[in-house]
């Protein structure tokens, strides 16, 4: 079990321990103290931990992505253009993107 895990473990149950007395004073004292403990740990773990999982899903994205486009191969039955886009040179979609789509006679320089 990480250390991570056992920290908020024990916040929890202490939080829960500290649950036993009744009454209107003890309620508020003990809700100022929970908001500020569940304050400090969206600060100091939620966030680095939302921080950390950004990094590393970016980093393996661009590992996972390091690759040279495909020798382009002129299917008869792919980029089939019956009418021109009503955009640009009539040839390249709305989404186009010249690295990874090809048009009809290859791609682009």
């Amino acid at each position: 079990m990480s250390l991570a895990n056992q920290i908020l473990r024990r916040v929890i149950s202490q939080s829960f321990a500290r649950n036993t007395s009744t009454g209107p004073a003890a309620v508020s004292g003990q809700e100022a103290g929970r908001s500020k403990l569940w304050k400090k740990l969206s600060l100091f773990v939620a966030l680095p931990a939302v921080g950390l999982c950004m990094v590393n899903t970016y980093l393996s994205h661009r590992k996972a992505h390091k690759h040279e486009r495909p020798e382009f191969v002129p299917y008869e039955y792919l980029h089939i253009r019956h009418k021109r886009f009503p955009w640009g040179d009539g040839t390249k979609s709305f989404f186009h993107n010249p690295r990874i789509n090809p048009l009809p006679d290859g791609y682009e320089k």
